[in-house]
């Protein structure tokens, strides 16, 4: 079976990206890697992504004179090295809706928090300040508005009494780092349906 192509947006260190290096090199993903891109020239992802033979592309969004050159340049990249799906982890800009239209049900995101409970940024902080005892992270595809596209799974985390942002943040990333693989794996074996706001995982 051939390996499915993704393209992967990153905008900092990249720890997500390496879960998925680590799970296609050990065989458990059925994917190809064809391109990362950062907004910020010296995320270590990029770093990451060079290490381990994979087209690294910087697209400083500073460089460019408007949000639709900065997204078309990122579009060109994608479309250029075959990309099938686009994967946002750890990207900190919000994609437009001209953006998002274009790879319609092609995009999915992570998001540190069991959505639709705490959106946006500091989703931790968030889920502390309103004393929930179950916080987590979601897997989904993205959709024009902010976190709120159809959920692909989900992986929950008990908040401790002396949880801090820092602490709660840490034990949330270690479940994205199963969460992301795991979802990317039923995308490239065919078994994920839209079905309206849900998604169908088939056996």
């Amino acid at each position: 079976m051939s390996s499915r192509k993704i393209g992967v947006l990153v905008s900092g260190r990249g720890s997500n990206l390496q879960s998925v290096l680590d799970r296609i090199a050990d065989g458990y993903l059925p994917l190809e890697i064809a391109v990362v891109i950062s907004d910020k020239a010296d995320a270590y992802a990029l770093e990451r992504a060079e290490k381990a033979g994979i087209a690294a592309v910087a697209i400083p969004r500073k460089e460019c004179v408007s949000k639709e050159e900065f997204e078309g340049k990122i579009d060109a990249a994608l479309r250029a090295h075959g990309a099938e799906l686009v994967v946002l982890a750890g990207f900190m800009r919000i994609l437009s809706g001209n953006f998002v239209n274009k790879w319609t049900q092609k995009i999915i995101n992570i998001h540190p928090a069991l959505l639709p409970s705490f959106p946006g940024l500091d989703a931790q902080g968030q889920a502390l300040e309103y004393g929930v005892k179950i916080a987590g992270c979601t897997v989904h595809f993205v959709d024009e508005g902010t976190d709120s596209g159809p959920i692909i799974l989900q992986k929950p985390v008990p908040v401790l009494n002396d949880d801090t942002e820092e602490s709660l943040a840490a034990r949330i990333l270690v479940e994205e780092h199963k969460a992301m693989p795991e979802a990317l794996r039923l995308w490239a074996l065919g078994k994920l349906e839209i079905q309206g706001r849900r998604v169908i995982v088939h056996p």
